[in-house]
């Protein structure tokens, strides 16, 4: 059974960092996508940042270039997402998302496992 799992989510002040992973289990998305969305209470799940397996390529929201990164660990069927300069606007329940085939449009409907959502709070 495919499984998403993510962790490092927490507390942490204004401009400080956190980074986020999320462990692949039960299949492998080789050729496809994995990201990152986010959903603020009484706000809608947003894009964050996105990296095709095959090739690595990354694609970010523009609310979060330079300051996020996405990075991928072949060897452990994982995924990151270093946060640095965290700011207000970023406090939201972090999930991680696969999709077995390339994502193009990166709206959540285009991907098809989910992990449960990791707490990101930012004080400040």
């Amino acid at each position: 059974q495919e499984q998403l799992v993510e962790s490092g989510g927490g507390l942490v002040q204004a401009g400080g960092s956190l980074r986020l992973s999320c462990a692949a289990s039960g299949r492998t998305f080789s050729r496809g996508s994995m990201g990152w969305f986010r959903q603020a209470l009484g706000k809608e799940r947003e894009f964050v940042a996105d990296i095709r397996w095959n090739g690595g390529d990354t694609y970010y929201a523009d609310s979060v270039k330079g300051r996020f990164a996405i990075s991928r660990d072949n060897a452990k069927n994982t995924i990151y997402l270093q946060m640095n300069s965290l700011k207000p606007g970023d406090p939201a329940v972090y999930f991680c998302a696969a999709a077995p085939s390339v994502v193009v449009h990166r709206v959540a409907y285009k991907y098809d496992y989910w992990g449960p959502g990791t707490h990101v709070t930012v004080s400040s």
